[in-house]
């Protein structure tokens, strides 16, 4: 399980004609450093090649583009004709070896491995048009080969995530607490959340870290969209953030940064794609103007986290699980700065967002893994969990805990979703299930419950809590067989869990 990350074969596809476009590589060891100029040239892509062969008998894993969508999986080479994105591990249960990019590369990177070698597509585009680089030098990527002598895959890839990631930002405590969403589902109001704030303070009594209570899509005035501004269900929502704090929990709130139906926002400050102007464009200086100001009034009113969504979808027109392999929705469209690749304007939004929440936390939902690694606190790795529906649960939540939680601490905490409580929709004795491996996995711990629960899920969940304070040895033991691992390996004991 080798190959020489030397001998390479590369190409360059172009908007129109290939002419002035050059690449740089540099190699040092097990890295390699791809770089890029064009001046008349617009860019699409770059592929680079290694051919080898390689035997049957490895399993092959790779990442996702944002979330994961309860698909990760380890799958024999010969089957293995996914686009991989970001990086992925191989092992044939004798040693591994991963491959992959550094954590906040300016292009989004993909990798295809099977019989015949490897294969990296480098889309530098800018939307669905070839980026105009007007003479400037971009530093694209920097792979990392890196081989294990070792069986364990697992312990491999955690410690493949952490060298491929330089910068990390983490909580300086464990997030735990309240979420809404999955009781509420949109509905709710001021007095709800006081409530709902209550009971986490009531659960948490007994631990010194502070609960939060995130107030999800709910209080603005339009669903699933700005401006973000208070409906009249919610009113105040600096004296709700205040109430909040009194109790001793900590506040959070949802927000969808890209779309907006104010008035004040102008056509030209919205990406054209597909013949329609929906999403704000976030290298527009006045779109920018705007983040910036949702920002600081929701830090001015008092809230401590910030969860921002749907920047994939926003951006590119589909969720991750649909971006394979052409990214965006294609229609030949830009954005109003047509000098950066889609990845550089990815990450400038969520610099954009970092720096002007500043301490608050950021929980990035719907955010590029890769580029968001050190840019956000958590991130959200998975679909989305249920209050209504176990399969929704056990599909997307233990699946991104499973397969992503080597990224945990690595590049950011994971966070692989909500304990969805909604009447007893959800036999008890799965969720509790859900809700122990969350209590010990070392990731954010998020619960969406009213106070009408009964006295043994009160007691589970107060319990969990107190489990979750204390760092533990997790992982998942049967890595290699299959979506959804059944063996779990916590604090040096074999845990069964029925999903």
């Amino acid at each position: 399980m080798y190959f020489n990350l030397n001998q390479f074969s590369q190409k360059v596809i172009c908007e129109h004609n290939f002419s002035d476009a050059c690449i740089e590589t540099t190699v040092n060891g097990n890295t390699l450093d791809l770089y890029l100029t064009a001046t008349d040239d617009k860019v699409k892509f770059i592929e680079i090649e290694w051919n080898f062969e390689s035997d049957n008998d490895i399993l092959v894993l790779g990442d996702a583009w944002e979330r994961s969508y309860g698909e990760l999986e380890f799958l024999p080479l010969a089957e293995n004709n996914r686009l991989m994105p970001w990086y992925f591990i191989a092992t044939n249960n004798k040693e591994c070896f991963c491959f992959g990019v550094k954590t906040q590369p300016n292009a989004f990177i993909s990798f295809t491995y099977n019989t015949d070698g490897i294969k990296a597509l480098i889309d530098c585009r800018n939307g669905d048009c070839g980026v105009h680089l007007n003479g400037r030098k971009i530093h694209l990527a920097t792979f990392i080969y890196k081989k294990y002598d070792s069986a364990d895959a697992f312990a491999s890839l955690c410690d493949y995530c952490k060298t491929i990631c330089d910068n990390p930002i983490f909580p300086k405590e464990r997030v735990y607490g309240g979420n809404n969403w999955y009781y509420a589902y949109g509905n709710s109001s001021f007095d709800e959340i006081v409530s709902d704030a209550k009971f986490q303070k009531e659960l948490s009594c007994s631990i010194d870290n502070s609960p939060f209570e995130v107030i999800d899509d709910c209080w603005q005035i339009n669903s699933c969209e700005g401006p973000w501004l208070p409906n009249e269900k919610f009113g105040d929502m600096k004296k709700l953030a205040d109430e909040i704090k009194a109790m001793g929990v900590r506040p959070g709130i949802w927000v969808r940064f890209l779309h907006n139906r104010d008035t004040a926002i102008t056509d030209d400050m919205r990406i054209l794609r597909s013949g329609k102007k929906q999403y704000l464009d976030p290298t527009h200086p006045a779109v920018i103007e705007y983040i910036k100001a949702d920002i600081e009034r929701i830090k001015g009113w008092g809230y401590e986290l910030i969860k921002h969504d749907f920047t994939t979808f926003d951006l590119f027109g589909g969720w991750g699980r649909e971006l394979d392999p052409k990214l965006t929705d294609g229609g030949s469209w830009s954005f109003y700065d047509k000098t950066k690749t889609n990845a550089e304007i990815v990450l400038d939004l969520y610099r954009l967002i970092k720096e002007t929440a500043d301490d608050v936390y950021i929980i990035g939902c719907n955010t590029v893994s890769h580029l968001c690694a050190g840019l956000v606190e958590i991130n959200r790795t998975g679909n989305d969990t249920s209050g209504r529906e176990w399969d929704a649960t056990r599909k997307n939540g233990v699946n991104t805990l499973a397969f992503r939680l080597a990224q945990n601490e690595a590049f950011y905490m994971i966070d692989a979703d909500c304990v969805g409580i909604l009447g007893d929709n959800i036999p008890w004795e799965k969720n509790k299930q859900w809700l122990h491996v969350l209590s010990v996995s070392n990731s954010p711990l998020f619960v969406s419950c009213t106070d009408k629960v009964t006295a043994e899920q009160k007691n589970d969940l107060a319990e969990a809590y107190r489990v979750y304070q204390d760092n533990h040895s997790v992982r998942p033991l049967d890595f290699l067989e299959g979506r959804t691992p059944l063996l779990w390996e916590i604090d040096g004991e074999t845990v069964k869990y029925e999903w």
